[in-house]
């Protein structure tokens, strides 16, 4: 049994990654975005959150994950404290890779306004803004590619 309440954990996760996910879409030119943005620590918050809700009952997600059959990570997440640390999962794990294709983008010299929608539909399903982002990349020339002669 889990010693963190996962309803309060679960209501935190997202409220503490928001912020991150601000900066990128609101603010990607600012410098303290550059700056905050520019540490992989900014997933700690999510992360801190899963370690609280996987930890105490490290066995019992060991084992759903050691040997995965569906039936038993379907029992896991239908779980409040397996549902909790799954999201506190996603959360990380997409702002993670939102903060990759950020960095990614503005390396590439891709324009803001077409990498915060990118950025949105990452927040909301993660696998396909990353599809989004690898499409993009590929038909966008990067800034690399443009500066140098043929």
């Amino acid at each position: 049994m889990t010693a963190v309440d996962p309803q309060l954990l679960f209501s935190l996760t997202f409220p503490v990654a928001a912020p991150f996910w601000a900066l990128m879409i609101l603010a990607p030119r600012w410098s303290v975005t550059r700056r905050v943005v520019g540490s992989p620590l900014i997933v700690v918050p999510p992360l801190l959150g899963y370690a609280a809700l996987v930890l105490p009952d490290l066995a019992g997600f060991l084992a759903a994950v050691s040997s995965p059959q569906l039936a038993g990570v379907a029992v896991l997440l239908g779980t409040p404290v397996g549902a909790a640390a799954g999201w506190a999962h996603f959360i990380a794990f997409d702002l993670f890779v939102g903060r990759w294709i950020h960095l990614d983008a503005r390396e590439r010299g891709i324009h803001p306004l077409v990498t915060a929608p990118v950025l949105v539909l990452t927040i909301l399903l993660a696998p396909l803004g990353l599809l989004a982002h690898l499409v993009l990349r590929t038909l966008l020339p990067s800034r690399r590619e443009v500066a140098q002669p043929a």
